[in-house]
């Protein structure tokens, strides 16, 4: 069957099962919408939470930062791992015991008050928009090319689906919707892979076909590698460190705090109907994650070969103009791949020189998605990578406008400005907000300040920036208190952001940038993209400064802190009845 049609019907399928999911499992009370009814089993949440964390920037954009980067690229395996596990042992179990709805609602109660509850959302808000671009970024790569449409159409369509989905299941429809796209995208992305790791090496596993000799040969994959990209003058590719080790040390620790403060992944294990529950979930989760980051290193190394080797195909040949494959001029029609015959030749060289390199535009984010074409699998292996990568953008994206959402419905409107609304009038506001919040995202998608996982990097800065620390704190430290929280948060993320929009452009845009985006700028070497880490230090230390110098938290908070930590037998944090206010303790 012709690719084209096989795509459609393969993708279409899947949005049906999506849509048929999110009628089925329709909310209709906020439990429901907000935290599932927090009657999803360990497993089935442990699905979900995979499918929320394997994102466009996991499935579509990380095997292509790889396989550009190599060695450097591994700031993002071991950044959102380990973070995960971070966020598994030191922040979910007690978040769950908690008992409540969203992360600004704990925030509000531990600092027992409105203002830092507040500024909670707006962090969360700052936080989950810059993430959810970084997904339209790869709903628009992925439409693009498989419905053969420009860039902002393919995204206008991943508007309208997540919206549908997400706006009448809430958390109960996504939950769910994300199951099933667990099963697709993982199914998408290992077969490949498989295929892939046969064709070169003869070894099924890609885990190992990496570190395997190529068939036929008894060069090994990754040598051959070097070798390629090498005499094409970049760098070697198991050696080449990402800018210094500060930075990498740097990145790699932004993204992993940032990781365990991102709000649409907490409130994942708020919907479990126990503590105990949560930390199943938790490591099932981390299993269901380990098949796609232990195969995304063999998906990056063998992409990045076969790209190379189809347009040199031995050294000092170059790929003819008119000898373009299929997969090629496909990609070249969604604008993310494009070449100028400079020297008019009828040849494209590519190489590191950018005076004679020919390749004028090589998106790393169609690395998985061309993957496929390049490797000449079937036509069914690549419909079904262009379900899966649409799958993982969406599931994401889902995730992130509900915890924008319920920020705003539940903490802002519900918990400060209207607090007499009834459950039928927040449930509406929760969606207005969704809606309202998948347009902005649309439109800052269609100028991304980057590929999607540098624009998802981003998002974990900030995170790291101002909600890791509030919780961990939280959680953690009797003696911090609202005054302390309040300047670390504000401090953290605002070192942050002016670090990141003197560089990036204020909100991104183009041009607004007034030291640009250039290494002799940065602050001891570390990029806007790693610079979470400097702002996570800074709120720690706003914080506890300020703490020392202003009054200790009530007893009742004190108590509330104990109450989180205790073991699981012991009655639930919420039961303890605690007075929210801004005006200074007693005594």
């Amino acid at each position: 069957m012709e690719l084209q049609t096989l795509t459609y019907i393969v993708v279409g399928l899947t949005f049906a099962l999506y849509v048929g999911i999110a009628i089925w499992a329709r909310a209709g009370t906020t439990s429901e919408f907000y935290v599932a009814g927090g009657g999803v089993g360990p497993v089935k949440n442990g699905m979900a939470t995979a499918a929320d964390w394997m994102s466009a920037a996991s499935f579509i954009s990380m095997a292509g930062l790889i396989a550009f980067m190599g060695y450097g690229g591994s700031v993002f395996l071991m950044g959102w791992t380990g973070g995960y596990v971070l966020l598994a042992m030191l922040l979910a179990p007690y978040l769950r015991k908690y008992g409540k709805f969203t992360v600004p609602e704990f925030i509000g109660d531990r600092y027992y008050s409105r203002a830092a509850r507040a500024e909670a959302v707006f962090c969360l808000i700052i936080c989950s928009v810059t993430y959810v671009i970084g997904q339209m970024k790869g709903v628009g790569v992925a439409f693009s090319r498989f419905l053969e449409v420009d860039y902002a159409t393919g995204l206008y369509v991943g508007m309208v689906i997540v919206f549908f989905y997400a706006v009448v299941g809430g958390m109960k429809g996504i939950t769910y919707t994300q199951i099933a796209q667990y099963c697709v995208l993982i199914t998408a992305y290992t077969i490949p892979a498989i295929f892939i790791s046969l064709q070169l090496t003869g070894n099924p596993l890609p885990q190992l076909g990496l570190g395997s000799t190529l068939v036929g040969s008894d060069t090994y994959l990754l040598d051959k590698l070097d070798q390629v990209v090498t005499d094409l003058g970049f760098r070697e590719y198991t050696t080449n460190v990402r800018l210094s080790g500060l930075n990498m040390f740097a990145f790699t620790l932004s993204l992993m705090i940032g990781t365990a403060g991102l709000p649409h992944v907490i409130i994942r294990f708020f919907t479990v109907p126990r503590v105990r529950d949560a930390r199943s979930s938790a490591g099932w989760a981390l299993l269901f994650i380990a098949i796609l980051y232990t195969t995304a290193p063999a998906v990056a190394g063998m992409a990045r070969l076969n790209f190379m080797q189809t347009l040199a195909p031995e050294s000092g040949q170059h790929l003819a103009v008119d000898e373009r494959p299929q997969w090629f001029r496909n990609w070249e029609k969604t604008g993310l791949l494009a070449f100028e015959d400079k020297n008019s030749d009828g040849r494209i060289q590519y190489s590191a020189d950018e005076a004679s390199n020919e390749m004028t535009r090589v998106d790393q984010d169609i690395m998985v998605l061309a993957n496929p074409e390049i490797a000449r699998l079937p036509n069914w292996v690549i419909a079904l990578v262009a379900a899966g990568g649409l799958a993982a953008a969406l599931s994401t994206a889902a995730g992130l406008l509900l915890a924008i959402a319920s920020a705003i419905s539940h903490d802002l409107l519900k918990g400060m400005l209207a607090p007499r609304i009834s459950e039928k009038q927040e449930l509406l506001a929760s969606r207005v907000a969704m809606g309202l919040a998948i347009l902005g995202a649309g439109y800052l998608g269609l100028n991304p300040p980057g590929f999607a996982a540098g624009t998802v990097a981003l998002a974990f800065g900030l995170a790291a920036s101002s909600l890791f620390p509030a919780l961990m704190m939280g959680i953690f430290s009797f003696r911090v208190n609202r005054e302390g929280a309040i300047a670390g948060m504000l401090c953290g993320i605002g070192v942050t952001l002016f670090y990141v929009f003197q560089h990036k452009g204020f909100m991104f845009i183009p041009g607004t940038a007034f030291l640009g985006d250039m290494p002799p700028n940065w602050f001891l070497g570390i990029e806007p993209n790693a610079f979470g880490a400097v702002g996570a230090l800074v709120n720690f230390c706003a914080a506890f400064i300020v703490s020392r110098l202003t009054a200790a938290p009530p007893v009742a908070v004190r108590e509330l802190v104990e109450r989180i930590r205790l073991p699981d037998h012991a009655p639930a944090a919420h039961d303890l009845e605690l007075v929210i206010h801004d005006e200074p303790p007693a005594g």
